[in-house]
C-alpha cells in the first residue's frame, strides 16, 4: 500500500457538513483495510484566489495508506461532491504523522492569546 496526503476544499456554506464528509471519507479508506496516519481540520481560511466566486473556505488535511483502487473511489468521491470545491492528492514516500506547520502556527497563534489573556488577568488581581 502507498502513502498519500491528500487536502481538499469544502465551500463555506456547507461547513457543517465537513465532519459528517471526514467521517464519510475515514470509513471508505479503513473499510477498505486503509489507514489514515493523521487527519487535521484547518478550518474556515481565506483563499489565494476565488473558486466560483467564493473568497473563503474550510480546508481539511489527511494522511492516509491505502491501495490505488481506494484512492480512486475516494476521488471519485470528491468529484461528485458538489461541496467539494478542489482537492489535491500528492504520493508521498512514508507515513506522515506530525502536525503540519499550519496546525503549529495555531497552536503557536492559540498560546500567545490565552498567555495575553492571562496577563491583565493576573494583573488586575494584584
Amino acid at each position: 500500500m502507498r502513502h498519500y496526503e491528500i487536502v481538499f476544499i469544502v465551500h463555506p456554506d456547507q461547513s457543517e457538513q465537513v465532519p459528517a464528509m471526514i467521517e464519510r471519507y475515514k470509513t471508505l479508506v479503513t473499510g477498505r483495510s486503509g489507514q489514515i496516519h493523521r487527519l487535521e481540520d484547518w478550518g474556515r481560511r481565506q483563499m489565494a484566489y476565488p473558486i466560483q466566486k467564493v473568497h473563503k473556505a474550510h480546508y481539511v488535511l489527511m494522511n492516509i495508506e491505502c491501495d490505488g483502487e481506494t484512492l480512486a473511489e475516494l476521488e471519485h468521491a470528491f468529484k461528485f461532491n458538489d461541496a467539494v470545491l478542489r482537492h489535491l492528492t500528492i504520493k508521498m514516500k512514508k507515513a506522515v504523522t506530525t502536525p503540519s506547520p499550519m496546525m503549529k502556527e495555531e497552536k503557536s497563534r492559540s498560546l500567545s492569546t490565552s498567555a495575553d489573556e492571562a496577563k491583565p488577568a493576573a494583573e488586575a488581581a494584584v
